[in-house]
Protein backbone atom coordinates (compact mmCIF):
# COMPACT_ATOMS: atom_id res chain seq x y z
CA UNK A 1 0.00 0.00 0.00
CA UNK A 2 1.80 3.37 -0.90
CA UNK A 3 2.41 5.68 2.22
CA UNK A 4 4.24 8.77 2.73
CA UNK A 5 7.65 9.00 2.85
CA UNK A 6 9.60 9.65 6.06
CA UNK A 7 12.60 12.27 6.00
CA UNK A 8 15.34 13.58 8.39
CA UNK A 9 16.56 16.65 7.60
CA UNK A 10 20.13 17.94 8.40
CA UNK A 11 20.92 21.76 9.09
CA UNK A 12 17.81 24.15 8.73
CA UNK A 13 16.99 25.00 12.24
CA UNK A 14 16.34 28.03 13.92
CA UNK A 15 17.32 31.42 12.04
CA UNK A 16 18.08 29.16 8.93
CA UNK A 17 16.43 30.50 5.65
CA UNK A 18 16.49 27.66 3.47
CA UNK A 19 15.36 24.67 5.77
CA UNK A 20 12.13 26.05 5.73
CA UNK A 21 12.32 26.26 2.34
CA UNK A 22 12.41 22.52 1.86
CA UNK A 23 10.67 21.68 4.91
CA UNK A 24 7.56 23.57 2.75
CA UNK A 25 8.47 22.12 -0.43
CA UNK A 26 8.30 18.48 0.57
CA UNK A 27 5.11 18.47 2.48
CA UNK A 28 3.21 20.56 -0.31
CA UNK A 29 1.87 16.97 -1.90
CA UNK A 30 1.51 15.31 1.33
CA UNK A 31 3.76 12.99 -0.11
CA UNK A 32 6.76 13.16 2.22
CA UNK A 33 6.40 13.80 6.54
CA UNK A 34 9.70 15.21 8.36
CA UNK A 35 9.85 12.67 11.22
CA UNK A 36 13.45 13.56 12.64
CA UNK A 37 16.48 15.87 12.46
CA UNK A 38 19.51 16.72 13.28
CA UNK A 39 18.90 21.15 12.53
CA UNK A 40 22.13 22.29 13.92
CA UNK A 41 25.69 21.69 15.21
CA UNK A 42 24.26 23.10 18.49
CA UNK A 43 22.70 19.93 20.05
CA UNK A 44 20.70 22.67 22.08
CA UNK A 45 19.30 24.11 18.80
CA UNK A 46 18.99 21.06 17.41
CA UNK A 47 16.27 20.38 20.21
CA UNK A 48 14.61 23.49 20.28
CA UNK A 49 13.87 23.59 16.38
CA UNK A 50 12.77 20.16 16.54
CA UNK A 51 10.34 20.94 19.34
CA UNK A 52 9.24 23.96 16.76
CA UNK A 53 8.47 21.36 13.62
CA UNK A 54 6.26 19.21 17.06
CA UNK A 55 8.66 16.31 16.75
CA UNK A 56 9.14 13.48 18.79
CA UNK A 57 11.97 14.69 21.38
CA UNK A 58 13.41 11.26 21.01
CA UNK A 59 14.41 11.59 17.60
CA UNK A 60 15.68 15.15 17.38
CA UNK A 61 19.36 14.83 17.21
CA UNK A 62 22.91 16.54 18.22
CA UNK A 63 24.36 15.67 14.67
CA UNK A 64 23.65 14.03 11.70
CA UNK A 65 26.01 10.96 12.51
CA UNK A 66 23.60 10.06 15.90
CA UNK A 67 20.91 10.83 13.92
CA UNK A 68 21.80 8.47 10.51
CA UNK A 69 23.16 5.28 13.44
CA UNK A 70 19.69 5.88 15.11
CA UNK A 71 17.61 5.90 12.79
CA UNK A 72 18.87 2.98 10.91
CA UNK A 73 18.67 0.79 14.45
CA UNK A 74 14.68 1.51 14.09
CA UNK A 75 12.25 -1.22 12.55
CA UNK A 76 11.64 -0.56 8.94
CA UNK A 77 8.10 0.93 9.45
CA UNK A 78 9.12 3.90 11.47
CA UNK A 79 13.06 4.67 10.45
CA UNK A 80 13.24 7.95 7.89
CA UNK A 81 13.81 6.65 4.26
CA UNK A 82 15.59 9.89 2.87
CA UNK A 83 17.73 12.36 4.52
CA UNK A 84 17.40 16.26 3.16
CA UNK A 85 20.48 18.42 3.47
CA UNK A 86 19.98 21.92 3.84
CA UNK A 87 23.45 22.80 5.33
CA UNK A 88 26.34 25.29 3.59
CA UNK A 89 28.52 24.02 1.15
CA UNK A 90 31.03 22.44 3.24
CA UNK A 91 28.79 20.36 5.23
CA UNK A 92 26.73 18.70 2.07
CA UNK A 93 29.55 15.61 2.00
CA UNK A 94 29.93 14.35 5.36
CA UNK A 95 25.95 13.82 6.09
CA UNK A 96 25.37 12.47 2.17
CA UNK A 97 28.14 10.31 2.11
CA UNK A 98 27.01 8.35 5.09
CA UNK A 99 23.64 8.70 4.65
CA UNK A 100 24.03 6.65 0.98
CA UNK A 101 26.52 4.20 2.66
CA UNK A 102 23.72 3.18 5.40
CA UNK A 103 20.56 2.91 3.06
CA UNK A 104 18.71 6.28 3.09
CA UNK A 105 18.26 8.24 -0.24
CA UNK A 106 19.45 11.88 -0.09
CA UNK A 107 18.09 15.16 -1.50
CA UNK A 108 20.69 17.78 -1.23
CA UNK A 109 20.69 21.52 -1.67
CA UNK A 110 23.15 23.17 -4.44
CA UNK A 111 26.23 23.08 -5.20
CA UNK A 112 26.85 19.76 -4.17
CA UNK A 113 30.16 18.93 -2.22
CA UNK A 114 33.14 21.94 -0.90
CA UNK A 115 35.05 20.71 -4.46
CA UNK A 116 35.77 18.08 -6.88
CA UNK A 117 37.20 15.77 -4.69
CA UNK A 118 33.84 15.88 -2.82
CA UNK A 119 31.41 15.38 -5.61
CA UNK A 120 33.12 12.75 -7.66
CA UNK A 121 33.19 10.52 -4.18
CA UNK A 122 29.54 11.17 -4.05
CA UNK A 123 29.06 10.56 -7.12
CA UNK A 124 30.52 7.12 -7.24
CA UNK A 125 28.96 6.36 -3.73
CA UNK A 126 25.74 6.68 -6.23
CA UNK A 127 26.18 4.66 -8.67
CA UNK A 128 27.33 1.76 -6.24
CA UNK A 129 24.39 2.30 -3.79
CA UNK A 130 21.82 2.85 -6.64
CA UNK A 131 20.36 5.15 -4.19
CA UNK A 132 17.81 8.00 -5.03
CA UNK A 133 19.95 10.97 -4.68
CA UNK A 134 18.44 14.72 -5.87
CA UNK A 135 20.34 17.76 -5.88
CA UNK A 136 18.09 21.40 -5.67
CA UNK A 137 18.59 23.38 -8.82
CA UNK A 138 14.90 24.42 -8.05
CA UNK A 139 14.74 26.21 -10.87
CA UNK A 140 14.71 22.97 -12.98
CA UNK A 141 10.77 22.12 -11.31
CA UNK A 142 8.51 25.58 -12.81
CA UNK A 143 6.50 24.34 -15.29
CA UNK A 144 7.21 26.87 -17.78
CA UNK A 145 10.93 25.45 -17.69
CA UNK A 146 9.83 21.89 -18.26
CA UNK A 147 7.46 23.70 -21.46
CA UNK A 148 10.94 25.23 -22.64
CA UNK A 149 13.00 21.99 -22.42
CA UNK A 150 10.10 19.80 -24.25
CA UNK A 151 9.80 22.22 -27.18
CA UNK A 152 13.65 22.41 -27.81
CA UNK A 153 14.22 18.60 -27.41
CA UNK A 154 11.16 18.06 -30.61
CA UNK A 155 12.77 19.70 -32.32
CA UNK A 156 10.30 22.97 -32.75
CA UNK A 157 13.36 25.69 -32.89
CA UNK A 158 15.88 23.29 -35.17
CA UNK A 159 19.31 23.63 -34.52
CA UNK A 160 20.53 25.32 -31.54
CA UNK A 161 22.80 28.36 -31.79
CA UNK A 162 22.47 31.20 -29.13
CA UNK A 163 22.27 30.47 -25.56
CA UNK A 164 22.15 33.99 -22.87
CA UNK A 165 21.70 33.30 -19.69
CA UNK A 166 22.29 35.90 -16.79
CA UNK A 167 21.63 36.07 -12.90
CA UNK A 168 21.99 39.03 -11.18
CA UNK A 169 21.45 40.48 -7.89
CA UNK A 170 22.28 43.06 -5.56
CA UNK A 171 21.78 42.08 -1.86
CA UNK A 172 26.01 41.61 -1.94
CA UNK A 173 26.31 45.35 -3.09
CA UNK A 174 27.99 46.19 0.59
CA UNK A 175 30.13 44.39 3.06
CA UNK A 176 27.20 42.69 4.15
CA UNK A 177 29.29 40.13 5.69
CA UNK A 178 30.64 42.32 8.22
CA UNK A 179 27.44 42.61 10.18
CA UNK A 180 25.64 39.37 11.76
CA UNK A 181 23.86 38.65 8.05
CA UNK A 182 24.03 34.54 8.51
CA UNK A 183 23.20 34.05 4.93
CA UNK A 184 26.22 36.46 3.79
CA UNK A 185 28.56 35.27 5.84
CA UNK A 186 29.10 31.87 5.16
CA UNK A 187 28.58 32.67 1.38
CA UNK A 188 31.24 34.72 1.32
CA UNK A 189 33.62 32.60 3.26
CA UNK A 190 36.11 29.97 1.63
CA UNK A 191 36.17 27.85 4.31
CA UNK A 192 32.45 27.59 3.86
CA UNK A 193 31.66 27.81 0.65
CA UNK A 194 34.36 26.96 -1.66
CA UNK A 195 36.55 28.27 -3.98
CA UNK A 196 33.85 30.52 -5.41
CA UNK A 197 31.25 33.10 -4.16
CA UNK A 198 28.28 34.05 -6.70
CA UNK A 199 29.06 32.02 -9.72
CA UNK A 200 29.50 28.70 -6.75
CA UNK A 201 25.80 30.39 -5.53
CA UNK A 202 24.11 31.58 -8.39
CA UNK A 203 26.07 30.83 -11.17
CA UNK A 204 25.78 27.34 -10.84
CA UNK A 205 22.02 28.04 -11.11
CA UNK A 206 22.56 29.39 -14.62
CA UNK A 207 25.29 26.88 -15.57
CA UNK A 208 22.55 23.89 -14.90
CA UNK A 209 19.19 25.54 -16.39
CA UNK A 210 21.28 26.52 -19.65
CA UNK A 211 22.39 22.71 -19.83
CA UNK A 212 18.91 21.39 -18.09
CA UNK A 213 16.33 23.46 -21.13
CA UNK A 214 18.93 22.82 -23.95
CA UNK A 215 20.05 19.63 -23.29
CA UNK A 216 23.28 20.81 -24.68
CA UNK A 217 26.83 20.91 -22.59
CA UNK A 218 29.24 23.42 -22.18
CA UNK A 219 32.51 22.27 -24.17
CA UNK A 220 34.84 25.20 -22.58
CA UNK A 221 34.78 28.19 -21.46
CA UNK A 222 36.05 31.99 -21.04
CA UNK A 223 35.75 33.72 -18.03
CA UNK A 224 36.43 37.51 -16.19
CA UNK A 225 36.02 36.66 -12.21
CA UNK A 226 35.95 40.10 -10.15
CA UNK A 227 35.42 40.99 -6.81
CA UNK A 228 33.81 44.36 -6.51
CA UNK A 229 33.17 44.96 -2.31
CA UNK A 230 36.63 45.85 -1.24
CA UNK A 231 37.40 43.21 1.52
CA UNK A 232 35.17 40.58 0.22
CA UNK A 233 36.92 37.05 -0.32
CA UNK A 234 35.19 35.69 -2.66
CA UNK A 235 33.99 36.73 -6.13
CA UNK A 236 30.65 38.71 -6.30
CA UNK A 237 30.75 39.03 -10.23
CA UNK A 238 31.74 37.11 -13.04
CA UNK A 239 30.92 36.44 -17.23
CA UNK A 240 31.72 33.78 -19.27
CA UNK A 241 31.46 33.03 -22.63
CA UNK A 242 30.25 29.59 -23.72
CA UNK A 243 31.00 27.19 -26.27
CA UNK A 244 28.72 24.25 -26.00
CA UNK A 245 29.21 20.78 -27.71
CA UNK A 246 26.83 21.27 -30.71
CA UNK A 247 29.06 24.04 -31.85
CA UNK A 248 25.99 26.75 -29.81
CA UNK A 249 27.35 30.03 -28.52
CA UNK A 250 26.40 31.03 -25.06
CA UNK A 251 26.82 33.80 -22.40
CA UNK A 252 26.73 33.60 -18.98
CA UNK A 253 26.94 36.36 -16.44
CA UNK A 254 26.33 35.83 -12.41
CA UNK A 255 26.24 38.45 -9.92
CA UNK A 256 25.49 39.73 -6.54
CA UNK A 257 26.77 43.54 -6.81
CA UNK A 258 23.88 44.49 -9.17
CA UNK A 259 22.23 47.05 -6.95
CA UNK A 260 18.68 47.12 -7.44
CA UNK A 261 17.81 43.54 -8.38
CA UNK A 262 16.38 40.95 -6.71
CA UNK A 263 16.84 37.78 -8.17
CA UNK A 264 16.46 38.17 -12.01
CA UNK A 265 17.38 34.99 -13.50
CA UNK A 266 16.53 35.13 -16.96
CA UNK A 267 17.58 32.67 -20.44
CA UNK A 268 16.64 33.14 -23.63
CA UNK A 269 17.82 30.19 -26.08
CA UNK A 270 17.91 30.74 -29.92
CA UNK A 271 17.68 28.28 -32.70
CA UNK A 272 17.61 28.13 -36.41
CA UNK A 273 13.78 28.33 -36.75
CA UNK A 274 12.90 30.77 -33.26
CA UNK A 275 14.01 30.89 -29.58
CA UNK A 276 12.58 31.27 -26.27
CA UNK A 277 12.78 33.78 -23.25
CA UNK A 278 11.71 32.81 -19.74
CA UNK A 279 12.42 34.65 -16.28
CA UNK A 280 12.20 33.43 -12.86
CA UNK A 281 10.43 36.35 -11.90
CA UNK A 282 8.07 36.22 -14.17
CA UNK A 283 7.80 32.34 -14.28
CA UNK A 284 4.32 31.59 -15.62
CA UNK A 285 5.22 32.84 -18.93
CA UNK A 286 7.25 31.25 -21.79
CA UNK A 287 7.79 33.80 -24.33
CA UNK A 288 8.31 32.23 -28.29
CA UNK A 289 9.57 33.82 -30.91
CA UNK A 290 9.31 32.81 -34.35
CA UNK A 291 11.44 33.85 -37.81
CA UNK A 292 8.45 33.68 -39.79
CA UNK A 293 5.15 34.08 -37.58
CA UNK A 294 3.92 36.16 -34.36
CA UNK A 295 5.51 36.41 -31.03
CA UNK A 296 3.53 34.02 -28.46
CA UNK A 297 2.89 33.53 -25.04
CA UNK A 298 2.89 30.49 -23.44
CA UNK A 299 1.19 30.31 -19.97
CA UNK A 300 1.67 27.84 -17.25
CA UNK A 301 -1.75 26.00 -17.38
CA UNK A 302 -2.97 27.32 -20.70
CA UNK A 303 -2.89 24.10 -23.13
CA UNK A 304 -2.06 22.47 -25.39
CA UNK A 305 1.37 22.01 -23.28
CA UNK A 306 3.73 19.20 -22.97
CA UNK A 307 2.52 16.96 -20.36
CA UNK A 308 6.49 17.44 -18.51
CA UNK A 309 5.05 20.52 -18.21
CA UNK A 310 1.09 19.83 -17.20
CA UNK A 311 2.51 17.12 -14.91
CA UNK A 312 4.18 19.99 -12.81
CA UNK A 313 1.01 22.38 -12.58
CA UNK A 314 -0.90 22.07 -9.36
CA UNK A 315 -3.21 24.99 -10.11
CA UNK A 316 -5.76 26.71 -12.38
CA UNK A 317 -4.09 29.38 -14.96
CA UNK A 318 -3.61 32.65 -13.97
CA UNK A 319 -3.22 31.33 -10.18
CA UNK A 320 1.03 32.02 -9.81
CA UNK A 321 2.82 29.16 -8.99
CA UNK A 322 6.17 30.07 -8.17
CA UNK A 323 9.49 29.18 -5.87
CA UNK A 324 7.74 27.19 -3.28
CA UNK A 325 6.12 25.15 -6.12
CA UNK A 326 9.39 24.46 -8.30
CA UNK A 327 10.82 23.02 -5.33
CA UNK A 328 8.23 20.94 -4.38
CA UNK A 329 8.27 19.33 -7.66
CA UNK A 330 11.91 18.18 -6.87
CA UNK A 331 10.07 16.65 -3.73
CA UNK A 332 7.29 15.56 -5.56
CA UNK A 333 8.98 13.20 -8.01
CA UNK A 334 11.61 11.95 -5.68
CA UNK A 335 8.48 10.41 -3.44
CA UNK A 336 7.13 8.72 -6.50
CA UNK A 337 10.68 7.26 -7.45
CA UNK A 338 11.33 6.21 -3.87
CA UNK A 339 7.77 5.10 -3.58
CA UNK A 340 8.16 2.97 -6.83
CA UNK A 341 11.30 1.21 -5.10
CA UNK A 342 9.16 0.42 -1.74
CA UNK A 343 6.39 -1.15 -3.84
CA UNK A 344 9.05 -2.91 -6.56
CA UNK A 345 7.29 -1.35 -9.14
CA UNK A 346 8.50 1.08 -12.42
CA UNK A 347 8.08 4.82 -11.98
CA UNK A 348 6.52 6.75 -14.84
CA UNK A 349 9.59 8.22 -16.32
CA UNK A 350 7.59 12.18 -16.08
CA UNK A 351 8.69 11.77 -12.81
CA UNK A 352 12.63 10.80 -13.24
CA UNK A 353 13.06 14.38 -13.68
CA UNK A 354 14.92 15.93 -11.26
CA UNK A 355 19.01 17.12 -11.36
CA UNK A 356 20.96 14.20 -10.04
CA UNK A 357 24.35 13.71 -8.69
CA UNK A 358 26.37 13.79 -12.23
CA UNK A 359 24.03 17.00 -12.29
CA UNK A 360 25.72 18.03 -9.41
CA UNK A 361 29.31 16.94 -10.52
CA UNK A 362 28.73 19.33 -13.68
CA UNK A 363 28.67 21.93 -11.32
CA UNK A 364 31.51 21.66 -9.63
CA UNK A 365 33.26 21.36 -12.93
CA UNK A 366 32.08 24.36 -14.41
CA UNK A 367 32.93 26.17 -10.75
CA UNK A 368 36.31 24.54 -11.16
CA UNK A 369 36.92 25.69 -15.03
CA UNK A 370 35.01 29.36 -14.31
CA UNK A 371 37.75 30.20 -11.50
CA UNK A 372 40.61 28.63 -13.38
CA UNK A 373 39.95 30.76 -16.70
CA UNK A 374 39.32 33.89 -14.33
CA UNK A 375 42.84 33.29 -12.61
CA UNK A 376 44.49 32.43 -16.16
CA UNK A 377 45.71 34.66 -19.14
CA UNK A 378 44.50 31.73 -21.10
CA UNK A 379 41.46 32.62 -23.59
CA UNK A 380 39.48 29.32 -23.42
CA UNK A 381 39.11 26.56 -21.09
CA UNK A 382 38.18 23.07 -21.79
CA UNK A 383 35.29 21.62 -19.58
CA UNK A 384 36.71 18.12 -20.88
CA UNK A 385 39.45 17.71 -19.48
Amino acid sequence: MPRKIRMGMVGGGRGAFIGAVHRMAAALDGQIELVCGAFSSNPEKSKLSGEDFYLDASRVYGTYQEMIEKEKQLPADVRMDMVSIVTPNHMHYGPAKMALENGFHVVCDKPLAFDMKEALDLEKTVQQTSLVFALTHNYTGYPMVKQAKQMIKHGEFGSIRKVVVEYPQGWLSTLLESTDQKQAAWRTDPTKSGKAGAMGDIGTHAENLAEYITGLKISSLCADISTLVEGRQLDDDGSVLLRFDNGARGILFASQICAGEENALTIRVYGEKGGLHWSQMEPNSLIVRWLDKPTEIRRTGVGPLYPESEAHTRIPAGHPEGYLEAFANIYKNVAKCIQARIANTEVDPIHNDFPTVSDGVRGMLFIDKVIESGKSDKKWISMED
